[in-house]
């Protein structure tokens, strides 16, 4: 029940937001999903024909694609089934940089991160959700500051 309420919130506020002269949506194939930390663990690469999904800044990927890489076994596996910003930003497999904390990061780490954001992850990998740290709190409780407008990159038209 909360799940739909956040997403129905979101959706609301995402359309009061667009400046309708200038947004030309196409409907989504799948919908955009939230997840927990723990539904994004299930989508690690670990089993057979199950999509393989990594959250960067709280946006969920879909990697599969790119399997060579983040598959079983493979080089950068580490990184899929949770946000994995720090990372990312740090390009880093070390285990305590595979989180979503950005805090402490340089101003060349979170360049580095905007960059491969924006011309690696979403220039080549379909976007299949959020992860629920994006709008709630720890608590589960809606976040009152989201704001869609000014997440970092966000644009109703690139992200949906």
């Amino acid at each position: 029940m909360l799940f739909l309420q956040l997403v129905t919130c979101f959706s609301l506020m995402l359309i009061c937001t667009a400046d309708e002269t200038k947004l030309k949506v196409k409907a989504a194939s799948k919908p955009v999903r939230l997840f927990t930390d723990e539904e994004l663990r299930k989508y690690d690469g670990t089993e057979e024909g199950q999509p393989i999904y990594m959250a960067i800044k709280g946006v969920v990927f879909d990697v599969t694609s790119g399997k060579k890489f983040y598959g079983k076994g493979a080089a950068y596996n580490a990184l899929v089934g949770k946000d994995s910003t720090r990372a990312v930003a740090k390009m880093s497999l070390d285990p305590k940089d595979l989180t979503h904390d950005v805090a402490g990061l340089t101003e060349k780490e979170l360049e580095s991160l905007e960059s491969i954001f924006t011309g690696t992850y979403k220039s080549k990998y379909p976007i299949v959700g959020y992860t629920s740290r994006r709008i709630l709190n720890e608590d589960g409780s809606p976040n009152e500051d989201f704001k869609p407008e000014d997440q970092p990159n966000f644009s109703v038209r690139a992200e949906l």
